[in-house]
């Protein structure tokens, strides 16, 4: 769970519900015994309390004491919410002894000498046919091993089928059967003040259930995730509650509850999940690419305000306003330039310029996508084909079987590692290749092999051809130099 200190938010809960539930109530109630002195008025009170009573009852059920409750809706519910345990492994505090190889050898300590760490999250059924299980990436980062336990107490291992940092979604899958699941809402037709409820693992004390509202929508620049469009919430959400459920009153999945904000990592009211047909858009990605495989646009924007508005004769202050185009890229060839405005993708409108980037981040490589953009005084429809971010190429079998469906690219400008290493920085691992069961990751850069120096995709895929066995491979994971060693 991650979290910023911030100041606290507190609400009111379903309270102002069930307050107007015995308001209306008490209202009629009190009015039936009053004298009507026209046909008139008998009319209309009776028309007033055959549809107002009605609407005031509709927005929750009533259990057997009249009062309103969430229980039919979360029966429903809850069983297609999981916990999930992760078992990591970290390497232990250096020391100087662990260096000697002589020292290992006598007490028998690994080469990487690490420790097993355990953790808790929460995750989400949403095909019982497939066994798909949703939750946060950063919940099973760098996992050993996941277990995912059901409502009626059953423990089943889970199988990793892919994920997606950038939005911090990942999918799981289980063998079982007899299992519920959960079905998706539209995220896009929330409005704040809309009732919702946070169903997770919190703490890892068991699952908890939690009401609120939505206090906002659409909220970026957290500095969270590199795409974000959450569904803020006053639900209590706390550390373990990651990747578990945010729900409407009908029981639809319409978030993943993600991060917090608050003073000492545990709830004071600001919560953020991310909206359900964005966490569809990926999964949909990650179950047929492993990935989600994100293209290249080649334009640069920013929002737009009141004062552009008056200066481009725009008729609002929303839309994502064009200030670059990169020549012969997609947007080029489309025929977008710079003041043009894009106020919507494929007949949704765009708030501003995170909206459009985060939109364009959701289609895939290949997809045409019509663009709806505003250039002075004239309404245009451009269509616009996703590039491929990168060249790409993959790792020839025939000269290294165990690498066989590994993807390499050079390091590239608009890549986080351009201009800080040099080497080749894998792009993309086929799903149950050989490639994959190496451990290689995307975002792994190699940079040597058998200690020659690689500066290139090219200079990478020679080095591997000549090499002898067995073949020793360096690479940069993040902050680490591992070796990967194949024979």
């Amino acid at each position: 769970m991650q979290y910023t200190q911030l100041p606290a938010r507190l609400h009111d809960g379903l309270r102002t519900a069930y307050t107007t539930q015995q308001y209306l109530t008490l209202q009629f109630t009190e009015c039936l015994p009053m004298r009507l002195r026209t046909i008139r008025s008998l009319v209309r009170f009776l028309l007033l309390l055959l549809l107002a009573v009605p609407c005031a009852r509709a927005a929750l059920p009533l259990d057997v004491r009249g009062a309103p409750t969430l229980a039919p809706m979360l029966a429903q519910v809850t069983p297609a919410v999981v916990n999930i345990s992760v078992v990591t492994r970290s390497p232990m505090e250096d020391n100087p002894l662990f260096r000697d190889p002589l020292f290992r050898r006598f007490f028998n300590i690994p080469d990487r000498p690490s420790r097993e760490e355990q953790s808790a999250g929460s995750g989400v059924i949403v095909d019982s046919a497939r066994g798909y299980v949703l939750t946060n990436n950063h919940v099973i980062n760098n996992a050993q091993e996941v277990v995912v336990t059901l409502k009626d107490r059953r423990t089943l291992k889970a199988r990793l089928v892919g994920t997606d940092p950038g939005t911090d979604i990942a999918v799981l899958k289980i063998e079982a059967a007899d299992l519920a699941e959960l079905r998706f809402g539209d995220s896009d037709i929330m409005n704040v003040g809309d009732f919702v409820v946070a169903i997770g693992n919190p703490f890892g004390i068991g699952q908890t259930v939690t009401s609120g509202i939505v206090s906002a929508l659409g909220r970026t620049g957290l500095g969270i995730e590199g795409y974000e469009d959450f569904i803020q919430t006053d639900a209590s959400i706390n550390p373990g509650n990651s990747g578990g459920a945010l729900v409407n009153l009908a029981g639809e999945l319409v978030g993943i509850n993600t991060a917090i904000i608050g003073p000492s990592g545990s709830s004071v009211g600001i919560g953020f999940a991310v909206p359900s047909n964005m966490v569809r858009s990926v999964m949909a990605q990650i179950i047929r690419y492993g990935e989600v495989r994100r293209g290249r646009v080649g334009v640069v924007t920013q929002d737009m305000t009141h004062e552009l508005a008056k200066t481009l004769a725009a008729d609002s202050a929303n839309g994502a306003v064009v200030v670059k185009v990169e020549p012969d890229s997609p947007a080029a060839r489309a025929g977008l330039k710079p003041r043009d405005i894009v106020t919507g993708v494929n007949g949704k409108p765009v708030r501003g310029s995170a909206d459009l980037r985060n939109r364009m981040g959701l289609i895939p490589v290949g997809d045409e996508v019509e663009l709806q953009v505003q250039r002075g005084a004239r309404a245009l429809n451009l269509r616009l084909r996703i590039a491929e971010l990168f060249t790409m190429t993959e790792i020839p079998g025939e000269a290294v079987p165990q690498l066989a469906g590994v993807r390499v690219s050079g390091i590239e400008a608009g890549m986080p590692q351009y201009g800080t290493v040099e080497g080749a920085i894998v792009t993309r691992i086929k799903e149950n290749s050989p490639g994959a069961k190496t451990g290689l990751r995307p975002g792994d850069v190699l940079y040597a092999v058998n200690r020659k120096r690689v500066r290139s995709a090219a200079e990478l895929l020679a080095a591997l051809r000549a090499a002898e066995r067995p073949l020793r491979i360096f690479l940069l994971r993040g902050e680490s130099r591992l070796t990967l060693t194949l024979r």
